[in-house]
C-alpha cells in the first residue's frame, strides 16, 4: 500500500535573484559551534526561543506555504571540511561553503537579513550511516530538534561506510607507508561492501528514520534531498600516469587502471544510493525523496585533466583539494575567514604514535587518520622524507587534521555548483 505525500519542492526553490543563486556569491553564515544549541539563522544566533514571523523568501505557487527550516545529515562532503570557518573551527569540521551552508545563505539573503529561518547542521566529518542512526553515539537525527520548523532535508552519506579512506591510503597516498596495505586489497575489499545490500539497507533505514523523526505524515510537503559523490579523475590522460599524490618520497603513480578503478567506484555508490531512493520513493504515492547527481557538473574539474602537471596547487579550476592545497572560494581571500595555524608534522609530539590509531579510527575522520599513520610511519623509519615538505612548511594556513582530511572533498566552487545543481533538480519536479 503506497503512503500519501504532497511535494512541493519548487516552494523551495523560487529565492529571489538577489540571493546569489544567479551571481554564485552567498551571504556568510554565521554558527553556533556549541553541541548544546541549535544552528540558527538570523539575529539570534545561539537559541531560538519562539517561532519566526514568515520569511518572505519565495514567489510561493498557489497552496504552498512558507518555509522556515531545514536540517542538514550526513558526513564531509556534506559539513563541508577546508571551505573556510570563523574563529576555531568545531569538531565536525563545518565549513562556510559547504553546499548545506550556501543553502541557508541564500535563504537569509531572501529575505534581506531580516527574520530568521532555522538551519541544523548535524552534518559531521567522518560519519558512517551508524553515526546518524538514532540511538548511536553522537546520534545526528537524536540530535535534531523536531520542535523547530523543518520543511526540507539534505543528506550526504556513503564514503565513509564503503571505505573511500581505505582505498585513498593504500593506493593514492600511502600515509602509512608499506604497511598501509596493497591498493588492490583496498578495492577488493571495498567493492565487496558496495555489492553487498548491506549500505543499502543502513540507508534505508536511515532516511526511514530521518521521515519519522520529523513525523511526516504531520509534514506532507517534507522531502530529503539526497546527494551523491562525484568521479575524483580524468581517467583516459597518458601523463598523468607518471605523477603522484603520495605523501613519502617515491609515492604511488596515478595509472590509469588506478584512476579508472577509483571512478568506477564512485559511481557504483551513485547507483546503490539512487536505487534506494527509488525504493522508498516507491511506497509513497508522490516521491518523497530527490536524488542530486553531480557528477556530470565537475567535468573538466577533476584531477589529472588534459595539460595539468599533478599535483598543481596553483589550478583553481580542480575543484577537489589536495593534502595542505588551498580553497578556490570566489571573491574571497582565506586570511579574512581563516586564523593561522601551523600544520603538524608527521612526527610532531602532538600526535602519539603509540595511541592514536583508536581513536582516530573510532572517529572516522579521514585528518586525525592521515596525522596517526604518518606518526607511526616516521617512528617505525626516522628516515622517511615527505614528498614536498616545502609545501607543508609554506601553506599552513588550516587547523589540522583539516590540512590532510579535506583532500579529495569539494573546494568552494565545487560546493557552490553541488548547491546548483541542487536547485536544477528541484525545478524539475513540480
Amino acid at each position: 500500500m503506497k503512503l500519501g505525500f504532497a511535494m512541493r519542492p519548487t516552494a523551495v526553490l523560487a529565492l529571489a535573484l538577489q540571493t546569489g543563486l544567479v551571481s554564485g556569491r552567498a551571504v556568510q553564515l554565521h554558527h553556533a559551534v556549541s553541541p548544546e544549541t541549535q544552528r540558527v539563522i538570523g539575529n539570534n544566533l545561539l537559541a531560538y526561543p519562539r517561532r519566526p514571523q514568515l520569511p518572505v523568501l519565495f514567489t510561493r505557487p498557489a497552496g504552498t506555504h512558507d518555509l522556515t527550516g531545514f536540517a542538514a545529515f550526513g558526513d564531509s562532503y556534506s559539513a563541508g571540511i577546508g571551505t573556510g570557518f570563523e574563529g576555531k573551527e568545531d569538531d565536525c569540521r563545518h565549513g562556510l561553503h559547504s553546499h548545506a551552508a550556501l543553502v541557508a545563505a541564500d535563504l537569509l539573503a531572501g529575505q534581506g537579513g531580516r527574520n530568521a529561518t532555522t538551519f541544523q547542521f548535524l552534518s559531521c566529518t567522518g560519519a558512517t550511516t551508524q553515526q546518524i542512526l538514532s540511538g548511536s553515539q553522537d546520534s545526528q537525527i537524536d540530535a535534531l530538534n523536531a520542535s523547530l520548523p523543518i520543511d526540507f532535508a539534505l543528506l550526504s552519506i556513503g564514503g565513509n561506510d564503503l571505505g573511500f579512506f581505505e582505498v585513498m591510503n593504500a593506493c593514492v597516498f600511502r600515509f602509512y607507508n608499506f604497511y598501509s596495505g596493497t591498493c588492490e586489497s583496498a578495492l577488493e575489499h571495498t567493492r565487496a561492501q558496495i555489492e553487498s545490500d548491506e549500505f543499502e539497507n543502513r540507508l534505508l533505514i536511515v532516511i526511514t528514520e530521518i521521515l519519522d523523526r520529523v513525523r511526516w505524515e504531520k509534514k506532507p510537503s517534507f522531502f530529503i534531498t539526497v546527494t551523491g559523490y562525484a568521479r575524483f579523475f580524468n581517467d583516459v590522460t597518458d601523463e598523468c600516469d607518471d605523477m603522484s599524490f603520495g605523501v613519502w618520497w617515491n609515492g604511488p603513480r596515478l595509472k590509469k587502471d588506478l584512476r579508472s578503478n577509483m571512478n568506477a567506484m564512485v559511481l557504483t555508490v551513485n547507483a546503490k544510493i539512487r536505487r534506494t531512493v527509488d525504493l522508498i520513493n516507491s511506497q509513497f504515492t508522490q516521491n518523497k525523496l530527490v536524488f542530486v547527481d553531480y557528477d556530470e557538473e565537475f567535468e573538466g574539474h577533476r584531477f589529472c585533466e588534459n595539460n595539468v602537471t599533478e599535483p598543481d596547487y596553483n589550478r583553481s579550476d580542480t575543484w577537489f583539494f589536495l593534502v595542505g592545497g588551498p580553497d578556490n572560494a570566489r571573491n574571497e581571500t582565506r586570511k579574512d575567514h581563516v586564523p593561522e595555524f601551523s600544520a603538524l608534522a608527521p612526527y610532531s609530539p602532538l600526535v602519539d604514535p603509540v595511541s592514536c590509531l583508536e581513536p582516530a579510527q573510532r572517529s572516522g575522520d579521514w585528518g586525525e587518520l592521515a596525522l596517526c599513520y604518518m606518526a607511526m610511519s616516521k617512528r617505525q623509519d626516522p628516515t622517511l622524507r615527505l614528498a614536498r615538505g616545502d609545501f607543508v612548511a609554506e601553506n599552513s594556513m588550516w587547523y589540522v587534521p583539516t590540512y590532510y582530511g579535506k583532500t579529495f572533498h569539494p573546494r568552494s566552487l565545487g560546493q557552490e555548483t553541488i548547491k546548483n545543481r541542487i536547485y536544477e533538480v528541484w525545478r524539475t519536479l513540480e
